[in-house]
């Protein structure tokens, strides 16, 4: 049984140096060298003394051991522990680190498109200041253009005059010249071929300038009044004495209206009325007027307004369009056939009342016609094709105002040509 002992205590002794060599190099227990030979001499020698011993005896060397193996078995398994603890610990710090490395780039990416979308916002306001400067510049110099163009044609209009007054008196002279040669016809006179050849390019001279003469004037009344209106009212300057009175050829109990007018105004100041209608009750049921390049609709009182801005140029004509149902308190703004201002609830369910009395270039005072009126509200400049319906009029309907036939169609309360407009204090019409 030796060998098989021997063998036993060698293979121990192996498992024994492996679970040592895992330890740290400070292990707190000091492996003793053991002699086999010796230890497995000593139990066969005293097998009897062993056996009586008192069960408090102290550990053996094999004891020891084991003990030592069983140390170094738990110091193994903390060590794993320990191991395997570690890297969850690194994998949080670090989950916790590329939070706020990614909070921290969100941070400066969001300030950063912040500046970068500041810096092309300002340069685009800037391209749109310069373009709208340039756009402002450029109609300048178009208007000057056109004034000098209608002053050439003018002058040429003039021109043309004196020269068919030159023709006529001409004319008359060879009249004469056809007397004088009724009456020498007993004397056998009579008139060369030379003279036929002159009198003949004299009438063809005077038919091509009184040709001339009919196209410069045509060309000329288009353009110094809008769309081929025939007349306008001229109110040469701010005055409480100037004024128009209109007398509508339908009642003003108004649900609902589209008023239209075309304005030539020399100078607008913070209120310079175009038309007003208003009762002994409430001076303000209808009102349109100028505020410095403003236009404003008001409707019911001053409370209840629409203005469009930036629309209003001093000696250029404009086309206005204002419009209004009490149904849901609609209104809305029109330059030159396109919208330009727009709102809700305006004086909303409100009725203007019939027995009131419509003037254009004043406003009414609430006591009687052409009294007390302020000369800081009054128009100066002219006005043409005002218009008034008892309905809202279609966008093609209120563009069709400011095109070529605007003066030829007419509102059903208000017609521009059919409804009577008196004029006062100077006013006059023009053509």
């Amino acid at each position: 049984m030796l060998p098989q002992e021997i063998l036993s205590l060698l293979t121990l002794f192996c498992v024994f140096r492996a679970s040592v060599s895992v330890l740290d190099e400070d292990d707190d227990y000091d492996l003793m060298y053991v002699n086999l030979e010796n230890e497995i001499e000593g139990p066969a020698l005293g097998a009897e003394e062993t056996a009586s011993c008192d069960c408090q005896r102290e550990h053996t060397k094999w004891d020891k051991l084991f003990i030592m193996l069983e140390n170094s078995q738990m110091k193994e398994n903390m060590m794993l522990q320990a191991m395997e603890e570690l890297p969850k610990v690194d994998l949080q710090t670090l989950k916790t680190e590329l939070s706020q490395l990614t909070t921290n780039l969100v941070s400066s990416c969001a300030a950063a498109v912040d500046k970068v979308t500041s810096h092309i916002l300002s340069q685009v306001e800037q391209l749109l200041v310069r373009a709208r400067d340039q756009a402002e510049e450029t109609k300048r110099l178009q208007e000057f253009e056109q004034g000098n163009i209608l002053e050439h044609i003018l002058q040429l209009s003039h021109n043309m005059s004196l020269r068919l007054g030159w023709l006529e008196s001409a004319w008359l002279r060879r009249s004469e010249v056809e007397a004088q040669e009724t009456a020498l016809q007993q004397e056998k006179f009579y008139p060369t071929s030379e003279d036929n050849l002159v009198l003949n390019s004299l009438w063809k001279e005077l038919q091509q300038t009184r040709a001339e003469l009919k196209a410069s004037q045509q060309w000329a009344a288009q353009h110094l009044l809008p769309a081929g209106c025939e007349t306008a009212i001229l109110f040469p300057m701010r005055s409480k004495k100037i004024f128009g009175s209109v007398h509508p050829t339908a009642g003003m109990t108004l649900h609902s209206f589209t008023a239209c007018i075309w304005v030539k105004v020399t100078e607008a100041l913070d209120k310079t009325i175009v038309f007003s209608y208003g009762t002994k009750f409430n001076p303000y049921e209808l009102q349109l007027y100028l505020s410095r390049d403003s236009a404003v609709l008001l409707v019911g009182g001053g409370q209840h307004s629409l203005a469009a801005k930036n629309v209003v140029v001093p000696g250029k004509w404009i086309h206005l369009c204002g419009t209004w149902s009490s149904e849901n308190g609609s209104a809305s703004l029109w330059v030159q056939g396109e919208l330009a201002a727009t709102a809700e609830d305006i004086a909303s369910t409100h009725t203007i009342p019939d027995g009131g009395i419509l003037q254009i270039g004043q406003e009414k005072n609430g006591c009687c016609v052409g009294g007390g009126f302020d000369e800081a509200l009054a128009f100066s400049g002219k006005l043409t094709g005002f218009n008034l319906w008892d309905r809202v009029l279609s966008a093609t309907e209120i563009a069709a105002q400011s095109g070529e036939e605007a003066c030829g169609t007419r509102g059903n309360v208000v017609g521009w040509g059919v409804t009577e407009v008196l004029v006062y204090g100077g006013a006059q019409y023009v053509s």
